[in-house]
């Protein structure tokens, strides 16, 4: 994603719809990385 792509574009090449990323953003947001 850090080649200039935004993250709805890839999302988008990998198929997710923008809804489903936005809903998944709202449950799972205030995860970091472990």
């Amino acid at each position: 994603m850090g080649q200039g792509m935004s993250r709805l574009d890839a999302i988008r090449q990998i198929g997710v719809v923008e809804q489903t990323y936005y809903r998944w953003k709202k449950k799972y947001g205030g995860m970091g990385a472990d």
